[in-house]
């Protein structure tokens, strides 16, 4: 394990470590009219009374926390919730899947960012075995006209958001946390596996985007090997989903398509790797 040195001062930065501490200060800062935009976006909805949900969801180690701290830096913190709910408990398990996110939704106003949502039974717990087959089937048979009957009122917006890393980078930053004191929280039982079951959590993600993106609750895809433009681009992306009044006319608010995909041609792409190598690769 690389032993740390809890001692550092400015003077003992070397050229490298200063490059670094300089391009960090300059993402944050290229970050900061975003944010401030933001805080427009979260007023004009407060104003208009409607309500927002974001899910961030998405591969172990794919950057969704570290761009939910992003979004809700300057927001108004009477105004949004971060939600990342744990196990069920026993009353939970006997009640409808849903039910418990249901409950976090947002009041008129208020914009909820859920830190993995109920597309967690899509992904993890099929994978890893915490539902049945049956519960899984049933998730995606019902799922689409739950969220009809929710959303289409348009009193509240919903952006179905999919972190998608690299094999080889997911792997990297597992390695970091497992030698970090400050990360080493991050890294669970289901992080140790995620590797071994790369192949398995790519098939669900196809037929999870397949099944349940719709033009009423489409998903939008977030490469994010690079989690700077990846926050960026999913500021972008949020701001873009509301028409709010004073919004900056000149702020950059064009998407990088390298960055946000849309679901149908992430799965065109996944559908060109299943023929030339005979499986899914992202």
């Amino acid at each position: 394990m690389n032993k740390v040195n809890w001692k550092l001062s400015i003077d003992d930065l070397d050229e490298k470590d200063t490059e670094k501490v300089i391009k960090r200060y300059v993402q944050k800062e290229e970050l900061k009219p975003y944010q401030a935009e933001l805080i427009k976006m979260q007023k004009h909805l407060e104003n208009m009374g409607k309500k927002m949900i974001i899910t961030f969801d998405g591969r172990d180690a794919s950057g969704k926390g570290g761009t939910i701290r992003r979004v809700a830096l300057f927001m108004n913190v009477r105004r949004y919730r971060v939600v990342a709910l744990g196990k069920p408990n026993k009353r939970q398990r006997n009640e409808l899947y849903i039910k418990r996110y249901i409950e976090q939704f947002p009041q008129a106003g208020e914009v909820v960012m859920f830190d993995r949502s109920w597309y967690n039974r899509a992904m993890v717990e099929s994978v890893m075995g915490f539902c049945t087959s049956k519960q899984y089937k049933s998730f995606l048979k019902n799922i689409n006209s739950y969220e009809a009957n929710f959303f289409e009122d348009g009193k509240t917006i919903l952006l179905k958001l999919y972190f998608s890393v690299s094999k080889a980078e997911q792997k990297r930053r597992f390695d970091r946390r497992k030698n970090d004191p400050l990360r080493k929280w991050k890294l669970s039982e289901v992080d140790l596996q995620a590797q071994e079951l790369w192949d398995e959590f790519t098939i669900k993600k196809y037929k999870m985007l397949k099944k349940t993106s719709t033009d009423l609750a489409p998903w939008w895809i977030i490469r994010s090997n690079d989690k700077h433009l990846a926050r960026k681009e999913t500021i972008k992306l949020i701001l873009n989903s509301v028409p709010y009044h004073g919004r900056s006319r000149t702020l950059d608010m064009k998407v990088d398509p390298q960055i946000v995909r849309p679901a149908d041609k992430e799965l065109k792409i996944m559908k060109k790797q299943k023929r030339k190598y005979g499986k899914f690769t992202s």
